[in-house]
């Protein structure tokens, strides 16, 4: 009995000498990169220097030349560019929506097309009919709707508290959107913004056809507008409403993922992946969505250079490329990690922008999510608080295969949509601070998954 209870003392000794040497390692982690980081001015370099990369873009390419410099200026182990096909959508000069009312007055409307959409071929007009919800296009018919315009003015629900949520909600009116309404014989569709703050500022993001349908020119228009349109209808003011865009789908093009890594000291074929996109929409400068996520995972391999800091395991860093319209990185890379037979341990994405970090969304088995959990003490007293089950990330997503444990980075969700895919995701809008917090969280639990790996077990269900 003497001995069991020597045992069970001894284990707890080193169980609590083990937490403090963490706790106090996670504390020069976060001392480091709050006082040390590279991670803004990297951010204020890629806004600034290279600004909007949507995928096939010459900025895009730039964006690739400027993430392969920076990793090996960071003197990583290897450095190397990933081979990928990529769409190439252009915008055009020509972006117009203005609506005339009874009163023979033009309204002029803050708008921008969607990534994928057709160009207008010249001015198109037509009346306009408000959708709310997919039901109302079986109401009005193809009777009603055949050569009109479709308004797609569903809400983002404020009653969401994760923004996330809300955003989730409603964003198939934009994405699929257009896809629906040509089936009843719309010729155009506008789409209120997909963001919570009433503004003169849309935002654009991808939409897709179907391939069996007519291909018809897609618009968001901003908060303020879709309100004022919606009024004008309800009223009966809004007699036509203009479109006039000049976009075009071209040809496929080469562009690449970008990767580095520092190789493992014990278990160098056990990846530690950490990533974000490097492709941006061509309005902005993709500060937030997502240079933010780019520039925190490389600073999770500098941190571990700069403090001297020996990985178990490879640590490596994607930058992916061509999320926003297409995920073609992300599924070339995944495609190639099963290809190859390389084991990857832990994958983690920050892809939500560069606010304050809340904790982690995790994507495993229970008993990595257990696992995890183990670490919330050690993340209190850096207000991380959330280690919960959930989705992870666009690109690291097609990984998934039961076994792998994914992770996402979770910020603070209430001002992403206040930026995202919109000509206000500039740097000045990302705060020094919250930028570093982050970069501060992923490399915390990096370390700590390095030093004692995950628990696997392949017959255990999700």
């Amino acid at each position: 009995m003497k001995s069991l209870l020597s045992i069970i003392i001894l284990f707890c000794s080193l169980f609590l000498k083990s937490q403090e040497i963490d706790s106090l390692k996670l504390r020069e982690i976060y001392d480091f990169n709050l006082l040390q980081s590279n991670c803004y001015e990297n951010l204020r370099s890629l806004c600034k220097d290279i600004g909007n990369r949507l995928s096939g873009s010459k900025s895009a390419q730039k964006a690739v030349e400027w993430a392969e410099l920076l990793m090996k200026n960071s003197n990583l182990d290897t450095v190397y560019l990933q081979q990928i096909t990529v769409p190439q959508w252009k915008r055009g000069d020509v972006e117009k929506v203005y609506w005339k009312n009874i009163y023979g007055d033009t309204i002029d409307v803050n708008c921008t097309a969607l990534g994928g959409s057709v160009g207008t071929n010249g001015i198109l007009n037509g009346e306009v009919i408000e959708i709310k919800n997919w039901g109302q296009l079986e109401e009005f018919g193809k009777n009603k709707i055949k050569g009109k315009i479709i308004f797609f003015n569903r809400v983002m629900n404020p009653t969401y508290i994760n923004t996330g949520m809300a955003y989730g909600s409603c964003v198939d009116q934009r994405h699929s959107g257009a896809s629906r309404a040509v089936e009843y014989g719309a010729i155009g569709v506008l789409v209120r913004s997909m963001t919570l703050k009433f503004d003169n500022i849309p935002h654009t993001g991808s939409m897709s056809y179907a391939d069996s349908t007519k291909k018809i020119p897609a618009v968001a228009i901003s908060t303020v507008d879709a309100h004022n349109l919606s009024e004008a209808l309800k009223n009966n003011e809004l007699k036509y409403l203009f479109m006039e865009l000049s976009c075009k789908q071209l040809d496929d093009t080469i562009s690449y993922n970008v990767i580095g890594e520092i190789k493992g000291q014990e278990f160098p074929d056990e990846i530690v992946l950490v990533g974000g996109h490097l492709d941006s929409w061509d309005i902005g400068e993709g500060a937030h969505d997502d240079g933010a996520g780019v520039v925190q995972s490389l600073q999770v391999l500098e941190t571990f250079k700069k403090l001297k800091l020996k990985p178990k395991r490879t640590l490596r860093c994607v930058m992916y490329m061509n999320e926003e319209n297409g995920n073609r990185g992300g599924k070339h890379y995944a495609s190639m990690v099963r290809k190859t037979g390389e084991k990857h341990l832990f994958a983690l994405e920050s892809d939500r922008g560069g606010f304050s970090p809340r904790g982690f969304s995790i994507d495993g088995t229970k008993i990595q999510l257990e696992y995890l959990q183990s670490f919330e003490k050690l993340f209190k007293p850096y207000q991380l608080h959330v280690f919960s089950k959930g989705y992870s990330g666009v690109d690291i997503g097609p990984l998934k295969d039961g076994k792998l444990c994914l992770v996402g980075l979770i910020p603070d969700s209430q001002r992403y949509f206040d930026f995202h895919h919109s000509k206000a995701d500039v740097f000045e809008n990302v705060h020094k601070r919250e930028l570093e917090l982050g970069a501060s969280a992923i490399s915390s639990i990096v370390y700590l998954v390095d030093k004692y790996g995950l628990p696997e077990n392949k017959s255990l269900k999700k």
